[in-house]
């Protein structure tokens, strides 16, 4: 289970000046935005360039937290030791009650992306049901792209991955899936579809070597997103506001341009409902 922050209140009396202190001190500390160990977060100028251009446009300072998996980057978002993350949208379907949506990414001029199924490039295969028996490489158990959607078109068959798989195993990044099975340490793998067209642009050779077998339906972007504990507050109403008006301003536009996204933008959190789809189906089966 994953925990959640205590939050203190109804303090009153002479405790008074005591909380308007803390409460100053909060205010001064830096913004924390939590980042997914996904393409990006192995690009060091790219992870500077984040940070500040939102301390630029929230007028605080900011600090970017990274960790290896979804799983603890997630954890401290929930428990409120994060004022915001760019997560993805599995947990944060897993996790809506504790969740708020910040800002979803458009990408190509849609807040969408596709999952890709990937292959050596000299290998015929047209669908998953050539991959039966392989050594598939998966990103991250909580990632969507990188394991539910292929989980989900499993379970439609009544299958689960690693009964329909010879081997499964998890490589904690996008890029490293990529890797695996270009190197044959996998002979297939799953990937999101938006790090394997940025991958495209800045290692040619590496994508050279493989072909994407099967490209999903479009699923909502991976979103930014806050904890719930800290709705309405002013923290995350100035990551909101960076965020949104990032394609306005020069820096946010070089930012965006660094990304590959066109902007921010607000979506309804029901651009998630397919996610949640696909969750419970892949937990129907057990």
């Amino acid at each position: 289970m994953l925990t959640r922050r205590t939050v203190l209140a109804g303090v009153g009396g002479v405790f008074a000046a005591g909380a308007a202190g803390r409460s100053f001190g909060a205010a001064r500390e830096p913004l924390r935005c939590g980042l997914t160990p996904v393409l990006l977060t192995s690009d060091l100028d790219l992870l500077e360039a984040l940070r500040v251009y939102l301390t630029a446009a929230t007028g605080r300072d900011v600090e970017i937290v990274t960790r290896r998996t979804y799983q603890e980057i997630t954890s401290l978002l929930v428990s409120g030791q994060l004022d915001a993350a760019w997560i993805c949208g599995y947990p944060f379907v897993a996790y809506r009650s504790e969740l708020d949506l910040l800002a979803v990414p458009i990408w190509r001029g849609r807040p969408l992306y596709q999952s890709y199924l990937i292959a050596a490039a000299d290998r015929q295969a047209r669908s998953i049901d050539d991959l039966a028996g392989d050594i598939h490489a998966f990103s991250d158990p909580d990632s969507n792209s990188g394991f539910l959607v292929t989980a989900a078109e499993l379970a439609a068959k009544g299958q689960r991955p690693e009964r329909f798989f010879h081997q499964t195993f998890f490589t904690y990044g996008h890029r490293n899936v990529v890797r695996a099975v270009a190197s044959g340490l996998a002979q297939s793998g799953s990937v999101d579809g938006y790090v394997f067209e940025v991958l495209k642009e800045v290692e040619p050779s590496l994508t050279q070597a493989i072909r994407i077998v099967r490209a999903s339906d479009w699923y909502a972007f991976p979103p930014m997103a806050s904890p719930a504990l800290a709705r309405g507050s002013a923290r995350t109403a100035a990551l909101r506001r960076a965020l949104l008006g990032a394609h306005r301003d020069p820096a946010g536009q070089r930012l965006l341009a660094a990304l590959r996204l066109d902007s921010f933008a607000e979506e309804n959190p029901s651009l998630y409902a397919p996610i949640a789809t696909n969750m419970n189906l892949v937990r129907s089966i057990g």
